[in-house]
Parts: C-alpha cells; sequence; structure tokens
C-alpha cells in the first residue's frame, strides 16, 4: 500500500490563455469514481458552448481508477497529458477538466500536450494540494478520571485525536503510523500508570 498521497485541499478553478485560446482547469477532490463522473458532468454543464472539455481523473490511494478523455482534441494531446500531470505529482482522489474556447490559432500536437499538462500543474500550484499519510487506528479506553488529561497529552505530542466516545468508560480513537505503534503503546502505559487499554484496528489516510 502507498504510505502517503497527495490530493486536494478544496475545489477550484485555474484560467490561463495560450495563443488567444482560453484555458480553464477545474479541479476537485474525489472520493469515488461516480463523484469524479458527476464532477466532469457538471464542469460541462457550465461550459455548454466550449470548444472542448477534456478531464483526467484518479481515483484511490494506490491510483487504481485511471480515466482520461480528449473530448475531440487530436488522440493522445489532452486527456493523457492531464493524467500524467496528476500522476506525476503524485496526485490521487482527484478530477480534473480542462475547458478550451478556441482562439483562432492552432497549437499543433506538441503545443496542445504542453497546454493541457501545464494548466492541470498550474492549477495544483495555485489551488495547493494537501498530504495524506496511511495510519493504523487504534482506540484506547480510559476511565473517565483520566480522559481529559491523556487527551492533552496526544494533542501535545501530535497525535491525531479522531473520535472520542463517551460511555461506562471513555474511548479515544487515534491514527498512528505503523512504524510509532511499539513506542506508543509504551508510552501510554507509562502517562496512564498502566490503566489504559489499547487495540489496533484497520487502516485509513489522514491528514500529515
Amino acid at each position: 500500500m502507498q504510505e502517503q498521497y497527495l490530493t486536494l485541499a478544496a475545489e477550484g478553478v485555474h484560467e490561463t490563455e495560450i495563443n488567444r485560446s482560453r484555458f480553464l482547469c477545474a479541479l476537485a477532490p474525489v472520493a469515488t469514481e461516480e463523484e469524479a463522473q458527476a464532477f466532469v458532468a457538471r464542469v460541462r454543464r457550465a461550459h455548454p458552448t466550449a470548444t472542448h472539455n477534456c478531464f483526467a481523473y484518479v481515483v484511490g490511494a494506490d491510483a487504481s481508477v485511471q480515466k482520461a478523455s480528449d473530448d475531440g482534441e487530436p488522440g493522445g494531446t489532452a486527456g493523457v497529458p492531464m493524467l500524467q500531470m496528476l500522476l506525476r505529482r503524485e496526485m490521487r482522489y482527484v478530477a480534473a477538466v480542462v475547458t478550451r474556447y478556441y482562439g483562432g490559432v492552432k497549437l499543433g500536437a506538441g503545443g496542445l500536450i504542453r497546454a493541457y499538462g501545464g494548466v492541470v500543474g498550474e492549477a495544483l500550484d495555485t489551488l495547493g494540494t494537501v498530504t495524506r499519510r496511511r495510519y493504523r487506528l487504534a482506540t484506547l479506553t480510559v476511565d473517565h478520571q483520566r480522559a481529559g488529561k491523556l487527551q492533552n497529552d496526544l494533542r501535545a505530542t501530535g497525535r491525531a485525536v479522531r473520535e472520542v466516545t463517551y460511555g461506562a468508560a471513555v474511548t479515544i480513537e487515534i491514527g498512528l503510523p505503523d512504524a510509532d505503534v511499539t513506542d506508543f503503546t509504551a508510552w501510554l502505559a507509562d502517562a496512564t500508570a498502566g490503566e489504559a487499554t489499547f487495540e489496533l484496528g484497520g487502516e485509513a489516510y489522514g491528514d500529515g
């Protein structure tokens, strides 16, 4: 499994002009292929008079789903360079649509490849990316008396507290890099005088 990947912080649009053609790159974080397709359809509806609405998307931490479309541009000159830019930047769970309004000057195959790939790269730089790192989910159970201090200690040491549930005892769900599990177990025993229980769960990706 991928240890980490990059994705978008938020949806946005970046526009540039190349030889009188307008290129608008819309980017969005997407959780599934269905979300990616819905985003592409939404951008197309927003630009019905555009010359082309080319797209590329990558879904899955291991980039298991990859799709690209030239939408009428010469084969391999739009969608593929867009997809290659996303992959080169290690982007995952992201959809890109480049809307082109033709300005009367032909760019040629090389020019199109540079334009479509380039505008995606510029959009990523402009909109900003976030890193998601692989975590093991872990559940800590502790009595109410120790719960508040433990939460503060966890945050003070940079641990990502994901969820806190109050019942007969308090359960705190955190994310831990695999490499930290042994050290964390020792830290927890020390911090709670051995009173907390610790259970490892599945894997997830979170902010890093």
